[in-house]
């Protein structure tokens, strides 16, 4: 399992919110390109950026993300707001290592099944859960679609995985749920990346225990709670 660094964007800055509400910031910092680059120097093997602007229909940052897909010397893994054929494409083309598709998904389960046959191994479904229901609209609403009839849905699609945001411990540095994680990750039929809550080493190795193919970090990190370059097995990079 690999530790992954979040570089979540709002109004063109890296933030870090709780829950997923605009008005919660706990981390404001000017230059996503920069925040992007200090964790790939501290050793980070692998990047996840969300355009906030998009998930929440403010715009979107694509000019910048495809900098950082350019210059950061590492794999990305793209979302937020992503909901057309033309920019799945188009981030493809530019090398994203994996384009994350959540709620045009969810609610368009015959655009993922297009999508992903387009670029087999190259979209992962963001799969975001807020009290065992799954989120949308960047997590400002719910879906019908229960987490097993996703699961369902995606079981015979050549995805590249399924990142998985608990909504309800995200942002609060009060560790993961560890039951919610297990069985999300034992029920998927997908390698999983599990995001919300990560706050120490002991939670990713929890999440390494139970299968997780990655860890996404976000204030923790911005708060150096958690120093994964300092560990005797940096990142958890194998």
């Amino acid at each position: 399992m690999i530790v992954i660094p979040a570089v979540d964007v709002l109004d063109h800055q890296v933030v870090q919110l709780v829950g997923g509400e605009i008005g919660s910031r706990k981390i404001t910092l000017p230059d996503p390109f920069s925040a992007a680059m200090s964790w790939v120097e501290k050793g980070a093997p692998y990047l996840h950026l969300v355009d906030l602007d998009g998930a929440f229909g403010k715009g979107n940052n694509i000019d910048i993300f495809k900098r950082i897909i350019k210059e950061c010397g590492v794999p990305v893994e793209i979302g937020g707001g992503i909901r057309s054929e033309n920019l799945v494409d188009d981030l493809v083309s530019y090398g994203a290592d994996k384009v994350i598709v959540g709620t045009k998904a969810i609610k368009e389960p015959d655009w993922l099944s297009m999508i992903s046959d387009e670029h087999p191994g190259r979209i992962m479904v963001g799969m975001d859960t807020k009290n065992g229901s799954l989120a949308v609209n960047g997590w400002q609403g719910s879906s019908d679609v229960t987490v097993e009839k996703m699961f369902d849905i995606i079981k015979d699609l050549p995805l590249g995985g399924v990142l998985n945001t608990n909504v309800s411990v995200e942002g609060q540095m009060k560790g993961i749920d560890a039951d919610q994680a297990g069985k999300f990750i034992s029920g998927c039929p997908h390698r999983v990346i599990s995001s919300g809550g990560v706050t120490s080493e002991s939670d990713c190795g929890t999440l390494s225990a139970l299968g997780a193919a990655g860890a996404v970090i976000g204030l923790a990190l911005y708060t150096e709670k958690i120093r994964p370059w300092e560990w005797d097995r940096p990142w958890f990079a194998e």
